[in-house]
């Protein structure tokens, strides 16, 4: 049979209360040899707290649920180990949930969170309309959540992300001051706030330059590489444009592959900028400039936000957190001479 704490009190010839505060790490009011005792017994006799019971108890399961929207695009993984490394050093488990961008998968894995009894959600989406199910959770169940990469128009949650509309400002303007005019763009889905945020930017820095916003050079992408390979593909067959702004580093190598199908050379014949700053980019020939935004950073800043709504004694207001996005230059841009 299973070792109890019933067994390690009476072992040690103490209280299950004492047994449990150790357990805890609540020691005060509690001798250190009285401590040592009950941690070498616990340890000599290898035993493991009962979570379900604990959490009945505690009315905490300490776990997190973490839903993304999709493991396969390199950026998340980086996110999910930030938001990992800081849950296991406050001794909180992670339920990782991939929706493929599904809106009933979103759906789905909310209500499964909800089952699980977590104590608290991190949440990438991919359909702001899921708002109304958010909120729900939030306040019928008083489950604290974090939004990560991806608001709400209706800022209502906490939230963690980079300023995309001054990241796309900063990739453009950098676009611009070497000299390029015609600036291709390959966004986001239109239903995810931040590929709007980022062509809000990049339609900044043009006006500052006194350019008017050419529809024609903005397709819709999805951001996977083959989506920035045929959007690419489209874009180059039917326009002259001397650079591309690409709204993540995977569509931006899937630029890379339609440039070289069309004969044409980076950043000779054509200037390319992604975002992200994912590891890959060291392996591209040329190297890729892009918007580093923190991803580590950004799963550090969401787990610790959440901890703070979770163990928060009060009410806790929402807080926002805006990291500043960087731009990394490398050698896939070059000055346009007309």
């Amino acid at each position: 049979m299973p070792v109890t704490i019933k067994d390690i009190a009476r072992i040690a010839n103490v209280s299950i209360t004492t047994v449990s505060r150790v357990l805890n790490n609540k020691s005060e009011g509690i001798g250190d040899d009285t401590r040592k005792k009950v941690l070498s017994i616990i340890q000599e006799l290898d035993y493991r707290p009962n979570s379900i019971a604990r959490s009945m108890i505690t009315k905490k399961t300490n776990t997190i649920g973490l839903i993304i929207p999709d493991i396969r695009n390199p950026f998340f993984p980086e996110l999910v180990r930030g938001a990992e490394d800081v849950a296991k050093q406050s001794n909180y488990n992670i339920f990782l949930c991939n929706t493929d961008g599904d809106k009933a998968s979103e759906t789905e894995y909310i209500q499964l969170m909800q089952e699980k009894s977590v104590d608290g959600i991190i949440f990438t989406h991919s359909y702001a309309t899921l708002s109304k199910q958010i909120e729900a959770l939030a306040n019928q169940h008083n489950t604290p959540i974090v939004l990560l990469d991806r608001g709400l128009d209706d800022d209502q949650f906490s939230g963690v992300y980079i300023d995309n509309e001054k990241a796309g400002y900063l990739a453009t303007k950098f676009l611009l001051e070497l000299n390029h005019v015609k600036i291709g763009c390959i966004t986001g889905p239109s239903h995810i706030p931040n590929s709007n945020k980022r062509l809000k930017g990049y339609a900044k820095a043009l006006d500052e330059w006194g350019i008017v916003v050419n529809q024609n050079v903005i397709i819709q992408g999805d951001y996977q590489w083959e989506g920035g390979y045929v959007a690419a593909k489209q874009l180059l067959q039917k326009e002259k444009v001397s650079a591309i702004f690409a709204f993540n580093d995977l569509m931006a190598f899937g630029v890379y592959q339609a440039a070289g199908e069309l004969g044409m050379r980076i950043p000779d014949d054509l200037s390319v900028i992604g975002f992200d700053n994912l590891k890959y980019n060291e392996f591209m020939n040329p190297r890729l400039t892009t918007i580093d935004q923190s991803t580590y950073k950004m799963g550090e800043a969401a787990i610790q936000l959440l901890l703070k709504q979770i163990e928060a004694e009060e009410a806790f207001e929402h807080q926002t957190i805006y990291l500043e996005p960087n731009l990394i230059v490398r050698e896939s841009c070059m000055r346009y001479e007309t």
